[in-house]
């Protein structure tokens, strides 16, 4: 969550510097749009670089949660399985107890 923020923050932050910038900028037009330029490649590579992030750590929740799921499919497992014998015990009991 708090990343989400931080992105927010830059992207706003990237887009009124750019805004003040290009208003009081003292270089000339040229020099002006290689500087918008150079930073608008700054600003895709970090995207980039934020991006494959993200998609790495979604790739380990994913199989974290895959973990959880299995391992809960297990003792569901053995907690049905349990129940049965408790049943077939049980039944098995009061068969014996009746003459």
């Amino acid at each position: 969550m708090a990343d989400e923020g931080k992105f927010s923050s830059f992207i706003f932050g990237f887009g009124l510097g750019l805004a003040v910038g290009v208003l009081f900028a003292p270089k000339s037009g040229q020099e002006t749009r290689e500087l918008i330029r150079s930073k608008a490649d700054e600003g895709r590579e970090y995207l980039k670089r934020r991006s494959e992030e993200l998609r790495e750590s979604a790739g380990e929740l994913v199989e974290k949660g895959k973990t959880a799921v299995g391992r809960h499919k297990e003792n569901l497992a053995a907690a049905v399985e349990a129940g049965k014998q408790a049943y077939r015990d049980a039944v098995a009991g009061r068969t014996e107890a009746e003459p």
